[in-house]
């Protein structure tokens, strides 16, 4: 199969008719085969009903319903255990990426030999209140990832089929996807200029809280993707260090006890100072060697991707 189509949603019973003609026609005229996965995050709206009609006599579509709303990123990860295609398409439900775009998507995948290609929406039709904190928010990802994307989370991304299947997303990370490929092992990322239509039904689904989360879980990926492995490499540094200062505040002050015979240490805030340090120090480093132990201690510690085998006899 040449294409998987992923495509999360949660109340966009208006525009999935539209969608599901417009992505046919496009798959028609340059011959792919293909499947179209629905993942209906706990729409409370007639969106399942409106799919089941819409696979009624084609075997075109796959779907899948949750119970509730769980969030893009585990739509999008229960899309990818299911696909088939060689190129993987995931896109919005609401018309606001086009289809028109699969073509070359699938052709930067197959000939360029991209591992991932995000579009980049670089004329929006969105408010200030939504392009402005996106800008910032992108330029963010940018400098602590080192991937020179303009729009990491445009929902229009195509991916070889190896890479969906060897990430795993959850919580917000849907936004990070591209880190995530990165740290997989997937480093020729590519970027492409894609058209931003006005949404045309229904209202967005992201509040305001995304721009509390994002970043938090921009920080909780950058520590999982540089010391998820050995944190001990994380946490016994900085423990180490503080101790280190503790311990010289420490020595400082009883050598000029010795010395000077002037006053007591416990009178000077300094040594307070050094006992803090040192404690923390302590504490971090313990910290670290539990998680180290933690790791080690998991069963999937020795799970790699492995990307080509060739066994002899």
């Amino acid at each position: 199969m040449d294409i998987s189509v992923v495509i999360p949603l949660y109340n966009e019973e208006e525009s999935l008719a539209e969608l599901t003609e417009w992505i046919r026609r496009v798959m028609r005229e340059n011959n792919f085969s293909y499947e179209i996965i629905f993942v209906d995050d706990g729409s409370v709206d007639g969106s399942w009903d409106e799919i089941i009609k819409l696979s009624e006599n084609n075997n075109d579509i796959k779907a899948i319903r949750f119970r509730r709303n769980f969030g893009k990123s585990a739509a999008l990860h229960v899309g990818f255990q299911q696909v088939e295609g060689d190129v993987v398409i995931t896109m919005d439900a609401d018309l606001q990426d086009s289809p028109d775009e699969i073509p070359e998507l699938y052709r930067m995948i197959k000939e360029d030999g991209y591992d991932l290609v995000s579009g980049w929406k670089k004329k929006r039709y969105d408010p200030l209140t939504k392009t402005i904190p996106t800008k910032i928010f992108n330029w963010g990802t940018r400098v602590v990832s080192g991937i020179k994307l303009h729009d990491f989370n445009c929902g229009l991304k195509a991916y070889k089929h190896d890479v969906v299947k060897s990430i795993e997303i959850y919580g917000e990370m849907h936004r990070y996807i591209p880190i995530i490929a990165k740290w997989a092992g997937f480093n020729k990322i590519g970027e492409k200029i894609v058209h931003h239509y006005p949404r045309k039904y229904g209202t967005t689904k992201f509040g305001m809280s995304r721009f509390i989360r994002g970043p938090l879980d921009l920080l909780t990926i950058s520590f999982v993707t540089k010391f998820g492995k050995r944190p001990m490499h994380f946490f016994g540094t900085i423990g180490l260090v503080l101790f280190i200062i503790g311990f010289i505040i420490g020595l400082y002050l009883a050598i000029a006890k010795i010395m000077f015979q002037q006053y007591k240490m416990t009178e000077r805030p300094l040594f307070y100072l050094g006992i803090l340090f040192m404690i923390l120090g302590t504490m971090l480093f313990i910290g670290g060697f539990l998680a180290e132990l933690i790791q080690r201690a998991n069963p999937d510690k020795n799970k790699y991707d492995i990307k080509e085998e060739i066994n002899t006899l």
